[in-house]
């Protein structure tokens, strides 16, 4: 007594094939992108990591006086590299009072050295603004 009742075919949305076909579509495209973000972010790290700057700074410490800032400075660097990084200093209102280039020529992978800073008043800091190579 009751019979299956068949639908119109389109008049009611589309078929479950069609769905079938457009979900196949959104995972295909989802994993394309998603393969293709991994790649840049793997190409990002290894830029970060291995491939940027090969010649970079760091101050260890600093002395003030009135007339100058002595800063003892470690440079890591390829031991081919030359470069230079500035350094600059400040006064205790924030004003700058020094500013200066200091070159790295050594043919060393890590460098120690104490440079001074000559200023104009009396400096309370000593900032390494960054290193660059040549």
């Amino acid at each position: 007594m009751s019979a299956v009742q068949q639908l119109p075919e389109g008049r009611y949305g589309s078929s479950r094939s069609a769905d079938a076909r457009a979900d196949r579509k959104l995972k295909l495209t989802g994993i394309v992108l998603g393969a293709l973000f991994a790649a840049l972010m793997i190409w990002f790290g290894w830029y970060y990591v291995v491939g940027g700057s090969k010649f970079s700074g760091e101050v260890i410490a600093f002395d003030t006086n009135k007339h100058d800032v002595q800063v003892h400075m470690e440079i890591r660097k390829d031991t081919d590299a030359s470069g230079y990084c500035t350094i600059r200093s400040q006064d205790a209102a924030g004003a700058e009072v020094g500013r200066a280039d200091f070159r790295f020529d050594q043919k060393s992978e890590r460098i120690d050295k104490v440079v001074t800073l000559k200023t104009t008043g009396d400096g309370t800091t000593a900032e390494l603004l960054g290193c660059h190579a040549d």
